[in-house]
């Protein structure tokens, strides 16, 4: 019989598979080659890993110039039929070499042909001398003693994260391993302990009614879109809906931004569910992300928590997919495979039949425009839960007023009341750093970044200017590099700056401040999240890490200190993020028993977007903008695919992008527009263009791109640009 040949694939920018022979003098004929192992191969003038897709009788390639696989990794798939099905979609789909997306669905070790175990880790033991010698040891060697009796409690050994939780240090196991008094050993780290769920609160009939429409697709599939305000209780209908999928013997996947994975939220799941959720996002370290990947695939881990990049990891028993804040922009990946973790999971729900349940408060026009198209099914929280009532929200037009560092004075006034009855404060803005620029008033010298079309922005703390574009930085000039003087003046106001204004307006009063810069310590984000969540810090000040996602039940101010940053961007989804912005960070407010009010500063009162938000709420503003979307022509009302390039040279941009608009095949209901330079023509010393594809019917524009985008590849002028192809755009710059 002859041999089969492989079909697999490789890493690599082609768009393509490839055909190899099975390793000499290993398996051949006969061996169950099943999709999903992994091969390292000869690739070029090196070897990789890559994953098997199937088997062919022939190949286009003469057998004699075929190359052999060099050994099999695995004996079993390590990657599903669910994921593999999810991976061909997403190549499809966003025009992306299936090599590179089935690589990125494996941790790192994987993808370079590490086993497919846990790492294993110490485990220490108490011996039998170690028993005896206990109660010998509590005059003399009390912090031993104490080892000893820990271990005498845990007869099949406790880690060194263990053992260091409870303050016994290496010293000490050093000199107990010395008498004999305890071993070691390696093993697989055990699953986390079970504990009894607590209940939860009674969940009032908006809540009961979402759960039970959760409860009754599981099975099947359904996309739900939770529409609640905030502080409706979303989280707790996740919880219930979650808590009946663990009871049918299935596994859950929740999805969260980045800033949502607190302990304060890994806390509550645990002691409602009784098991502690497994997480995957960036700040795991490799062995501890391949740990939870494993425990995922096997069904060991019954919850996983994960930012975008885990919606790729597979499940033993699928059962549920949650993704929160659904409208949030960290869930659509912006570099390499361009895709959307929230439209992946509606996918992988589709074909695995399992319910999808995408949360908000502010949902994207685009899930809005689905659930009125009947895709998806409205489930409605109008109301907060418990006792909590809605925020009062008032514009605060600061016209002719003069400002201190961002502050009105009708907003420090109303500060400084709610602080006297004990209330929180908190103040929104999204510009970190001291001010936004640095102006030279002698000769009007402006710092500027050197790589980019940016202005530096001041970090006063660091004496730096720091590009919030490209991360460059220059130390803090004394005089003008221009004209020589020293007046040099900040203008404008970030959260540094609004922070020493507080220092002044309320001296003694605790504050913190809550953005990039003050939380780059390893866990000190948890620890101001934790001083604003105890009432500990009275003025808690932040951009949009402070925004959404917490509950700060002493919070009854909320001030945003401007609202005006996206009313006129060129950036035609600005005005919805403003609005998400804005109801988002309003929520933190009234959250508990007592009332909370909402003071917005803004030059333009009149705004209509504004003035809608204030008297009607977001799902007002949502028909607004569906309205003008479609009238304009743009999502979700027409489909967008974005061509981007960058170089060294200004005009090769502009090259490569003209020749791949002439090498498009004309296509009936595709426009293109452009190319043109990006909104940001320069950025880390690279210029950048664009052409935009517009399509009415989404079958036609990707009919289109499936024989154009493998070409592009092709153009001479390729080769002397960088670029990308990004699939339902959320950012035109």
């Amino acid at each position: 019989m002859a041999e089969p040949i492989l079909r697999v694939a490789v890493p690599s920018p082609l768009y393509r598979l490839f055909d190899y022979l099975p390793p000499r003098g290993g398996p051949g004929v006969g061996v169950s080659w099943q999709p999903g192992m992994r091969l390292r191969i000869p690739f070029g003038r090196t070897r990789t890993v890559g994953v098997l897709l199937g088997t062919v009788a022939s190949s286009d390639i003469p057998a004699g110039r075929l190359k052999r696989v060099e050994a099999v990794l695995d004996d079993e798939p390590l990657l599903p039929a669910d994921i593999l099905a999810l991976a061909q979609w997403a190549a499809d789909y966003y025009h992306f070499p299936l090599g590179e997306v089935l690589a990125g669905c494996l941790p790192v070790s994987l993808r370079r042909g590490g086993a497919a175990q846990a790492a294993m880790e110490r485990q220490v033991r108490i011996t039998a001398t170690g028993v005896a010698a206990a109660a010998a040891l509590e005059r003399r060697a009390p912090r031993q003693a104490q080892a000893l009796r820990l271990l005498a409690l845990h007869p099949d050994g406790c880690s060194a994260t263990q053992l260091a939780a409870a303050g016994i240090g290496t010293a000490v196991l050093r000199t107990l391993l010395e008498r004999g008094h305890v071993e070691t050993r390696q093993q697989l780290p055990a699953p986390p302990a079970a504990a009894p769920p607590q209940p939860g609160p009674a969940l009032n009939p908006a809540q009961q009614a979402a759960c039970d429409a959760i409860a009754a697709a599981q099975g099947h599939y359904a996309c739900f879109l939770l529409e609640g305000v905030t502080g409706s209780g979303k989280t707790e209908v996740y919880l219930q809906a979650i808590a009946a999928t663990l009871a049918a013997g299935r596994q859950a996947l929740v999805i969260v931004p980045e800033i949502g994975l607190t302990p304060q939220l890994l806390t509550r799941f645990q002691q409602r569910l009784g098991h502690a959720p497994v997480t995957l996002h960036s700040g795991l370290n490799e062995t501890e992300r391949l740990a939870a990947w494993l425990a995922a695939r096997s069904g060991a881990a019954r919850v996983v928590i994960g930012t975008r990049s885990a919606a790729w990891v597979p499940l033993a028993r699928p059962g549920l997919f949650i993704v929160d804040e659904e409208h949030d922009a960290s869930l659509k990946q912006q570099d390499g495979l361009r895709y959307s973790a929230r439209d992946l999971l509606v996918w992988r729900a589709h074909r695995d039949r399992v319910p999808v349940v995408l949360g908000s408060a502010t949902p994207a026009l685009e899930s809005i425009h689905n659930a009125r198209q009947g895709r998806y099914r409205l489930l409605e929280l109008a109301e907060r839960a418990g006792n909590a009532s809605t925020p009062r929200l008032r514009l605060l037009d600061v016209r002719a007023q003069p400002l201190d560092e961002g502050l009105s004075a009708p907003l420090i006034a109303h500060m400084h009341r709610h602080l006297e009855a004990d209330g929180q404060v908190l103040l929104f803005l999204n510009r970190r750093g001291f001010a936004p620029t640095l102006l030279c008033h002698d000769c009007g010298w402006v710092g500027a970044c050197r790589r980019c079309d940016a202005h530096l922005t001041l970090h006063q703390r660091h004496q730096q200017l720091r590009c919030h574009h490209c991360g460059s930085q220059q130390p803090l000039p004394a005089r003008c590099p221009q004209c020589g003087s020293a007046d040099l003046r900040a203008v404008g106001a970030g959260t540094e700056r609004v922070e020493q204004a507080l220092e002044r307006h309320f001296p003694g009063v605790p504050g913190i401040r809550i953005d990039r810069d003050s939380t780059r310590r390893k866990g000190r984000l948890e620890d101001l999240l934790s001083q604003a969540t105890q009432g500990t810090a009275r003025i808690l000040l932040g951009t949009q890490m402070l925004a959404k996602g917490h509950h700060f039940p002493g919070v009854t101010l909320v001030g945003v200190l401007d609202a005006d940053q996206g009313l006129f961007s060129a950036d035609f989804r600005a005005g919805e993020r403003l609005a998400q912005q804005v109801v988002q960070v309003a929520g933190r407010a009234g959250r508990a028993e007592r009332p909370g009010e909402v003071l917005i500063q803004t030059h333009h009162p009149e705004h209509p977007l504004l003035l809608q938000l204030v008297a009607a709420g977001y799902p007002a503003f949502a028909t607004a903008a569906l309205a003008e979307r479609e009238a304009a022509g743009l999502p979700p009302f027409r489909n967008l695919a974005l061509l981007r390039a960058e170089a060294v040279d200004a005009r090769a941009p502009d090259a490569f992008l003209s020749a791949a608009h002439d090498a498009a095949a004309p296509a009936a209901g595709v426009e293109f527009w452009g190319p043109v330079p990006a909104p940001m023509e320069r950025r880390a010393g690279r210029f950048r263009a664009q052409l935009l594809l517009v399509a009415h019917d989404r079958r036609r524009l990707h009919h289109l791109l499936t024989t154009w985008v493998p070409r592009l590849s092709e153009l001479k002028q390729a080769r002397k640009v960088r670029w990308s192809l990004d699939v339902d755009p959320i950012d035109l710059f």
